[in-house]
């Protein structure tokens, strides 16, 4: 009966913990949403909009700041939005922007070569697709929306890998790649060789390296900066996208490619 009672009361403790999580989460956001209608406050004034108490909002603000989401002017001991926003904001802009004006590039690759055209951003250690067309020699109806794949076997992804700084790029390069197919590159040298042929080539192919029977090509799309921050190409069966073929392929996605990067402002 005892432990019964324990684990009702523990159950009972994490429950308590989950909300009181929740809860600070959304008090955090509100003070994002109060400095940006007021432009800065005080302690005082962000409590009283909370309906907290000050040593509260105190420790909120502590958190934000610790993570440059808010600063203070020491001199007036106001708060107000950081620099942590702007990062985040401009990351939300960038892949709002790609998706947008990658639309018509996307379906126009579609069309032209009657593949699944496919746009993909780098997700943490991954590729994640956010944009999508279907040519008309695309039989399956296979979606990869939304879908997180890894950068090792991937076009898209090893076209992101590729633009890394180096630093970046040798720590995932280095760690453990998992092995999907038989063609599946699991070595830090030979990933490291083909990427550095895809810096060279300006593309990247893969061939039934994620799944037996696709085949892939993509290409770096550039923002106004020079930073690469997204790829665009195309996937399909290899019965269709053969081996020999993929270059060609390969050089219509980077063309795509060089479209939508004029489209985000890049000049060069």
């Amino acid at each position: 009966m005892s432990n019964t009672n324990d684990a009702a009361d523990d159950r009972s403790e994490e429950r308590r913990a989950g909300a009181g999580s929740v809860q600070s989460v959304d008090r955090a956001v509100s003070v994002l949403e109060i400095l940006a209608k007021l432009g800065e406050a005080g302690v005082t004034e962000i409590s009283e909009e909370l309906g907290v108490h000050k040593s509260t909002a105190f420790r909120i603000l502590g958190v934000l700041e610790n993570r440059g989401l808010v600063e203070q002017e020491k001199e007036r001991g106001k708060y107000y939005l950081g620099a942590g926003v702007l990062r985040l904001a401009g990351a939300a802009a960038i892949r709002l922007d790609i998706s947008q004006e990658g639309q018509p590039v996307c379906r126009a690759l579609a069309e032209d070569t009657g593949e699944t055209a496919n746009i993909a951003v780098l997700d943490g250690d991954a590729a994640v697709n956010i944009m999508q067309a279907r040519g008309s020699a695309a039989v399956t109806a296979y979606n990869w929306l939304g879908r997180r794949t890894p950068l090792h076997a991937t076009a898209s992804g090893k076209v992101l890998l590729a633009h890394l700084p180096a630093q970046r790029r040798e720590a995932l390069v280095t760690r453990k790649l998992p092995r999907f197919t038989e063609h599946t590159l699991t070595t830090a040298a030979g990933l490291r060789e083909q990427l550095t042929a895809a810096l060279a080539d300006g593309f990247a192919c893969t061939s039934e390296e994620l799944e037996i029977g696709l085949n892939a090509v993509a290409a770096p799309v550039w923002a106004h900066d020079g930073a690469v921050i997204g790829a665009i190409g195309l996937s399909g069966p290899a019965y269709r996208m053969e081996r020999e073929l993929l270059p060609e392929l390969a050089e219509r996605s980077a063309k795509a490619a060089a479209e939508l990067s004029r489209r985000m402002g890049y000049a060069g």
